[in-house]
């Protein structure tokens, strides 16, 4: 509904063109020491998406309105990539495949460079499934991990494998932020517990499910103990083309009494504040959704489409808010019932429904107890999932299988 509102609103401002097809210009293939490197050079900005194949070991890359550039030429094998192929699906989707000799977990970076390309690297490594790790549902105290620097561009997590989608339209994206990591530990419980490790651990049982959901696919903002800046967060979701955004955390409060789950969406002070953050930059300014570049448009327009965005924004944030607390009360306590609005930094992109979620209060020793357990957090997840459905389900994103299957159920793995 945002969407379609926001795009019939941008067609009376901005004549309305075609995309040019982008073209991957250069592919490199580095051996690393924990597998290996992919790097492609873009002409310009294009979704991905990056999932596993097994027998054999396959990693695919999908690039939508991409071509292969005339002479770019496919890197030769490395020790852990037997081999690259690429071909033209349909929807002029470029295809890469990575044949592998093992079992490698892809990791995504996408960046901007200074002349208007990007660059999409893949990091293949081999860690992941060296051996199983502690989780921190199964663990005594929690995990500790090394200090981490902080990364000064976004990180995009592990995508598991996508269930086939329909040809008639893109899966709905989905981007999940885990609170704080690294050396941002976030509130810590009586018996231990930090915040940055129930966040992770409820994060990925998330994107786990909704990877699961046929017509749906989800992106982390980590799937590591690290750190991330917020603003890089935001940015990782805009890369990503999502639909909505998702943060976790777990509240603290110095009464121990206080317990409970609550909602946030971004408050009408804080859309005013980074509106005028964008409008002061909107030169170098990303494209909003809809295809306007506000750095084109003189200031009487520029801000009356970026508060027809927020606007529009706001209110999906909120319906599909109302829908996830509904279910939260489902499995447990909901301290506040309805949906609270604050300044919160990872709420603040202009055009892409936010929430976020206190899953709980740490500093409470029941929900501590339970927020460690991971029969709790798959509950959470589950909820958490259950509120997304129902919201997409009444509101499907234009150009999705859903859109495109009107009144069709979401099937997956649901609460």
């Amino acid at each position: 509904m945002f969407v379609r509102f926001f795009t019939l609103l941008l067609l009376l401002a901005a004549p309305a063109a075609a995309a040019a097809p982008a073209s991957v210009q250069g592919i490199e293939l580095r051996t690393a020491a924990t597998g290996a490197e992919l790097s492609l050079t873009i002409s310009g900005y294009t979704r991905h998406t990056v999932f596993l194949l097994d027998k054999p070991e396959r990693v695919v890359i999908d690039l939508p309105n991409t071509r292969l550039a005339p002479g770019v030429r496919l890197p030769p094998a490395g020790d852990a990539v037997q081999q690259v192929r690429s071909g033209q699906q349909p929807g002029e989707t470029l295809r890469l495949v990575l044949q592998l000799t093992q079992r490698l977990s892809p990791q995504e970076h996408l960046s901007v460079l200074p002349d208007g390309k990007s660059r999409l690297v893949v990091s293949l490594d081999s860690r992941v499934f060296a051996a199983p790790e502690q989780s921190t549902a199964q663990a005594g105290t929690p995990v500790t991990a090394p200090v981490a620097a902080p990364v000064t561009a976004p990180v995009a997590a592990q995508v598991a494998k996508p269930v086939a989608a329909s040809p008639k339209g893109r899966d709905i994206v989905v981007a999940i932020d885990a609170g704080h990591g690294g050396q941002d530990p976030g509130a810590i419980g009586k018996a231990g517990l930090q915040e940055k490790d129930v966040t992770l651990a409820i994060a990925k049982a998330l994107a786990d499910r909704i990877n699961q959901t046929s017509g749906m696919r989800a992106v982390l903002t980590r799937n590591s103990d690290r750190f991330v800046v917020l603003r890089d967060r935001i940015d990782l979701a805009r890369a990503a083309r999502a639909d909505l955004f998702v943060s976790i955390h777990a509240d603290s409060i110095g009464n121990a009494d206080v317990a409970g789950s609550s909602v946030y969406v971004l408050s009408e002070r804080g859309a005013s504040s980074e509106a005028a953050r964008w409008l002061a930059e909107r030169e170098n300014a990303a494209d909003l959704k809809g295809g306007v570049n506000l750095g084109g448009k003189n200031q009487p327009l520029a801000k009356v489409l970026m508060d027809l965005s927020q606007t529009a924004s706001i209110g999906s944030s909120m319906e599909a808010a109302e829908s996830v607390l509904t279910w939260l009360d489902r499995v447990g306590e909901v301290r506040k019932s309805r949906v609270q609005q604050a300044g919160f930094m990872v709420l603040k992109s202009p055009d892409i429904p936010s929430m976020l979620i206190e899953t709980a209060y740490i500093s409470n020793p029941a929900e501590e107890k339970q927020l460690r357990t991971a029969s709790h957090q798959q509950e959470i997840a589950g909820a958490i999932l259950g509120g997304l459905t129902e919201y997409f389900v009444a509101h499907p994103p234009d150009g999705s299988n859903l859109a495109a299957n009107k009144g069709a159920a979401v099937q997956g793995r649901l609460p």
